[in-house]
């Protein structure tokens, strides 16, 4: 009874008009290329500020959903991932806009994200509560090593293990200014005032994701020039819905499963998602040809990220991928830490989320095949009238939270940042990470040092700990030898040409 009295806050008009609209805002921005989830989501957070938990919450999980979602919007019209997400959906779903079949490829992107967000869902609220009981066992030393195996994966997943260990590191070390978390003690402020706490968070966000995006927008412009392919019907025959049965349910489970694990992210699954789904097949040559079982394992599986993303920050306080670190903010704006206490205290916003999460896929698939018809119209928005826009907003994200100058120059210092890190390959999603997980990792070494005296075989006396640990070695090793066997695995082809 009483989580069907958590679930009643979600059908208030106010509450479901806000889920709609940013599952609508999310779907919008993801659709045009440059604007990412990440951004939408750090772009808005201040608009929650004012909001009841449950709704400003449950508005940016929507724009979440939705922008992952919104991506395959410009990969089928325009062979331009929306977002990185999306990137797999442009081998199948431009060819199939090329043969004039554009509303049967995207009718089918939102059939599959559908499905992959509702499993997924359920799996987020089947899973995550029970995390959360085995994380209330866990103590400074536990919460020391998993803090450090989130580090790790995210830097070792980066795509470049030394550019993403040096953009953790500067994450860490941007995170240490402000008040020791002991002590009290101010650090690395430079006398001014405005940094005693530190980096305010949320401008901080906006400007590595969104203000850094209206840099890159602005260097794209001269390069853009695509055709964009009209949009006729919008339903797949019952012969690409049989087909694509296997790859609905294998995309499904790869982008829930990817999900759970901290910093792969929805660009992995979904290329994981299309390369075993065109294994499987009977008929792997169809593939790229615009193919409808590969536009449903790529979408089915990127969505599925997204639910499934939100059980680790959940349960144990550790982001899943870079946009729900970012959610992050929107959770500490409403003065609440993610983790396993927060089942205890707030299930009601707990019980809201999971409930919200299906609401916002419900929605995407409304907005998604009524709006099949008018999306070449979206897309032909001009570039310049976004980046001024998202510019604006910017600003007056940033400034509205406290009203503190100094937050205008956070947001525009970390916006540069953020376009050099991206313009140079750095990791910004490890950059971010490390800025919510240094904190948390120095806080817990040190307390668990003085409660210990000093004794450090204390952080490896634990099962919980040494099991963290162990994935963190495995974390930082994988890519090493996976990168040795590439190389090896090089070398013996051309032997192999030659004889």
């Amino acid at each position: 009874m009483e989580t069907i009295a958590y679930l009643a806050p979600l059908f208030q008009f106010d509450v479901l008009w806000a889920i709609a609209l940013g599952t609508l805002g999310g779907l919008i921005i993801g659709a045009l290329p440059g604007l990412t989830a990440t951004m939408g989501v750090a772009l808005l957070i201040p608009l929650t500020f004012s909001m009841q938990p449950v709704m400003g919450l449950n508005m940016l999980i929507g724009i979440y959903i939705g922008g992952i979602y919104g991506g395959c919007v410009s990969s089928i019209l325009l062979r331009t991932p929306g977002t990185p997400a999306s990137a797999a959906t442009v081998l199948d779903g431009y060819p199939m806009a090329q043969k004039g079949e554009a509303g049967k490829a995207l009718g089918m992107a939102t059939i599959a994200s559908t499905v992959g967000g509702l499993v997924a869902a359920v799996v987020l609220a089947a899973m995550a509560p029970q995390l959360a009981a085995i994380a209330l066992q866990f103590g400074a030393p536990e919460y020391f090593a998993l803090a450090l195996f989130g580090l790790t994966i995210i830097a070792s997943l980066s795509g470049d293990l030394l550019k993403g260990a040096i953009s953790g590191l500067l994450g860490i070390l941007i995170a240490c200014v402000g008040a020791d978390p002991i002590s009290g003690v101010l650090r690395y402020t430079f006398g001014i005032s405005g940094f005693a706490s530190g980096f305010a968070f949320t401008p901080a966000l906006i400007g590595l994701f969104a203000l850094s995006e209206v840099f890159a927008l602005m260097e794209r412009m001269a390069r853009e020039d695509a055709t964009i392919y009209p949009v006729k019907g919008r339903w797949p025959s019952r012969q690409d819905l049989r087909e694509s049965r296997g790859a609905l349910v294998r995309g499904s489970l790869i982008g829930t499963l990817i999900g759970i694990v901290p910093g792969v992210g929805s660009g992995t699954a979904s290329w994981i998602s299309y390369n075993e789904t065109r294994r499987a097949s009977p008929t792997p040559e169809k593939f790229g040809t615009g193919y409808a079982p590969g536009i449903a394992a790529t979408e089915s599986a990127n969505n599925a990220v997204c639910a499934a993303a939100l059980i680790p920050l959940l349960a144990l306080g550790i982001p899943g991928d870079v946009v729900t670190a970012v959610l992050m903010g929107g959770l500490m704006i409403q003065g609440l830490a993610p983790g396993p206490i927060m089942f205890q205290t707030n299930p009601d916003i707990i019980v809201g989320i999971f409930g919200g999460t299906f609401l916002a896929t419900i929605f995407m698939f409304i907005f998604g095949m009524l709006l099949i018809p008018v999306f070449s119209r979206v897309l032909a928005v001009p570039r310049h009238v976004l980046a001024v826009a998202i510019m604006v907003f910017c600003f007056i994200g940033s400034f509205a939270i406290n009203l503190n100058p100094v937050d205008l120059y956070t947001m525009v210092g970390f916006g540069v940042l953020g376009w050099a890190i991206q313009k140079f390959g750095f990791s910004q999603a490890a950059l971010c990470i490390a800025m919510i997980l240094g904190p948390m990792m120095e806080a817990n070494l040190r307390r668990g040092l003085l409660q210990t005296h000093d004794n450090v075989l204390a952080f490896v006396s634990s099962p919980l700990t040494l099991l963290f640990l162990g994935l963190t070695v495995l974390s930082l090793g994988w890519p090493l030898i996976a990168n040795a066997r590439a190389r090896r695995r090089a070398q013996r082809e051309p032997d192999t040409e030659t004889r």
